[in-house]
């Protein structure tokens, strides 16, 4: 392989020597007399150097023609059509003189234009075949890949930065900084370059001058700043995870009370075949540890996740699908020492969530019936949710179609740990990547549990049945998710039933907040135009009439706007308003409410259609009351 320092000499060589040729195509071509004479003579001058010594072309030695032109010819007249390539014009013909040398300019740079489409074409496509490869995370025949793209075209900037990020996925930092620089000099806005220099430097501990790399993304282009500041949150991260292990090593040499005690504690729960009692015994002493910073730390270096992961007695209690009494205490307290390792301490958040067979176990656990086991576990995804770097983690490590359905379910439980999976969920809906996940089968997977719910309203959590509503409307704002659920007729159906429930008089005040937050959430998923709201709409209506007997007024404003969305919806719905006289009821709220303004329209313009007939709507005259 060429020795890098020089190909770079000469691509920079190259470059310039292109430029300047450029240069003097636009000068002769120029209006301006002057600029065109000048442009003429530095041409003069380049041809005179030409004839004098050899040329380097893109980095190859070229021997030019030293023919000898004679300074005295004959009297014969000079050939009528002279070679370009080979025999020039007289000396005293300037304008033919320059209009050839212009052709060969052209022509030249023609030629060089189609080698390096060509060029291109090769380098594009060994540049997709590393992507190929880096997508497989075969990080060596990636750089390969790039590095021959190189080869066909040098100042090709996507090479640079991907074979960079392909070094520094191999750990080759020095060569992915170089690659960097080189990308710069072919753009010196080049973004990707300063993230994977900053990723560089950062894997070099170099965390000064990777802080400058990501810093410099922002005054290249000030609307990523929210990248930037995720790139700082990691590299914080990992200055304080060095801080953290060195101060570890300290104290340990120091002969430190705790890590002492914390290291042989691991120690001993590495041995194998004891019974559970003597790892629960030890689990539990090792959380009374984990105090500071530094006892987590050490449980960090010393493999303490993988003590506890690989323990045959302590895995299989916490794999098992019904589990003794002692396995239950042994899981509850193997979730109170992760809880425990990472609070506050986003190194071992990362390590513990990563890891597949974590992540999957904790779904499991979370499903478990046992109240020890499950609360805790809820108590455990709620402290990842105190940082942004921790919500992160579970966003992008767990099954969240998986985890909703079960936050869901914890409706039925009693009020603190469904609250606290209520909490979770609201936490959650706040995530753009959450939400935008739940595009995706939302309503195949997760509506169905929620259907249930609104279907069994005597078994759930009154308290938390309406935040869960809540959220489940807040989803519903994106108009994908909307879509979705409004096409279920199951959906609507269940509503129905829900608002039977809460309908009933002797439990219509314990189900108000129920019905209120249900009302709204119809609202809003009626604006969808679907077959499915269109069958349901008469007997949405029929509850809706009788709810306008309500002297609750935030339940009479709900009602009167889910009338004002389903009602243009269907003939047989209006027909049945106007019978039921809700004309007359519209116009004791039309002072205050432009819903139901918009009720009373619909019911006129249905009325105005139909054959007269005296009813209470109307005068005999045909006028409205």
């Amino acid at each position: 392989m060429a020795d890098p320092g020089q190909s770079g000499l000469e691509l920079e060589r190259f470059l310039r020597e292109v430029d300047a040729i450029t240069d003097l195509v636009e000068g002769i071509r120029s209006d301006d007399p002057a600029i065109r004479d000048e442009a003429f003579q530095k041409a003069d001058e380049k041809l005179l150097k030409c004839s004098e010594e050899s040329e380097t072309v893109e980095g190859c030695k070229v021997k030019v023609n030293r023919t000898l032109i004679n300074k005295n010819p004959s009297s014969r007249a000079p050939p009528q059509h002279a070679n370009l390539q080979g025999e020039y014009e007289m000396p005293g013909n300037r304008e033919i003189s320059q209009d050839n040398f212009l052709s060969i300019l052209e022509k030249d740079a023609e030629e060089r234009g189609k080698r390096r489409q060509e060029s291109r074409k090769l380098a594009t496509a060994l540049k997709e075949k590393g992507n190929a490869a880096f997508q497989k995370e075969d990080y060596a025949t990636a750089v390969q890949y790039y590095t021959k793209g190189l080869e066909k075209l040098r100042d090709f900037q996507a090479l640079y930065t991907n074979r960079a990020q392909a070094y520094n996925k191999l750990g080759k930092h020095e060569e992915a900084i170089t690659d960097c620089e080189w990308a710069l000099k072919c753009d010196e806005n080049c973004v990707k370059a300063y993230v994977h220099m900053g990723k560089a430097n950062l894997g070099l501990k170099k965390y000064e001058e990777a802080r400058q790399c990501y810093q410099k993304i922002i005054t290249i282009d000030p609307s990523r700043e929210m990248l930037v500041r995720e790139y700082i949150n990691l590299l914080e991260l990992a200055q304080k995870k060095e801080e953290q292990e060195k101060k570890v090593m300290e104290e340990f040499e120091r002969g430190n009370l705790n890590t002492t005690t914390a290291h042989e504690v691991l120690k001993k729960l590495s041995s194998p075949n004891k019974i559970p009692f003597f790892y629960l015994g030890g689990v539990r002493f090792l959380t009374e540890l984990m105090n500071e910073s530094t006892e987590q730390t050490l449980f960090r270096t010393n493999g303490g996740f993988s003590v506890v992961n690989d323990n045959e007695i302590i895995r299989r209690s916490l794999a098992s699908s019904e589990k003794e009494s002692c396995e239950v205490e042994l899981c509850a307290s193997v979730l109170a020492l992760w809880k425990a390792v990472c609070h506050e301490n986003e190194e071992n958040q990362r390590i513990l969530i990563t890891s597949s067979d974590t992540n999957e176990l904790l779904l499991n656990l979370l499903c478990c019936k046992e109240s020890e086991i499950h609360n805790e576990c809820l108590a455990l995804l709620s402290l990842f949710l105190l940082t942004e770097y921790g919500r992160g983690l579970l966003l992008c490590n767990l099954n969240l179609t998986r985890l909703m359905k079960i936050l869901i379910g914890f409706v039925n439980y009693s009020d603190e740990t469904s609250g606290s999976a209520m909490n979770i969920l609201t936490n959650l809906i706040s995530e753009q990547k959450f939400r935008k996940h739940c595009q995706n089968d939302f309503a195949i997977h997760v509506i169905p549990s929620f259907e249930i719910l609104l279907k069994n309203l005597k078994l759930v959590n009154k308290q938390t049945l309406p935040q869960c509503i809540s959220i489940i409307g807040n989803l519903a704002t994106d108009k994908t998710t909307s879509r979705q659920i409004a096409g279920r007729e199951e959906f609507w159906e269940s509503c129905l039933i829900c608002m039977d429930d809460t309908m009933i008089p002797s439990t219509m005040a314990e189900f108000r907040d129920v019905l209120y937050t249900l009302l709204g959430l119809m609202v809003n998923l009626s604006i969808e135009q679907c077959s499915s709201i269109q069958v349901k709409t008469p007997a949405i209506t029929e509850r809706c009439i009788s709810l306008l007997a309500s002297t609750d007024g935030g339940i009479l404003t709900r009602t009167a706007g889910l009338l004002s969305r389903v009602l243009p919806q269907s003939e047989e719905a209006v027909e049945k308003a106007v019978e039921a006289g809700m004309v007359k009821t519209m116009l004791r709220f039309i002072k205050v409410r432009s819903t139901d303004i918009q009720c009373l329209v619909y019911c006129t313009l249905q009325m105005s259609s139909m054959p007269y007939k005296r009813d209470e709507g109307r005068n005999p005259d045909g006028c409205l009351f």
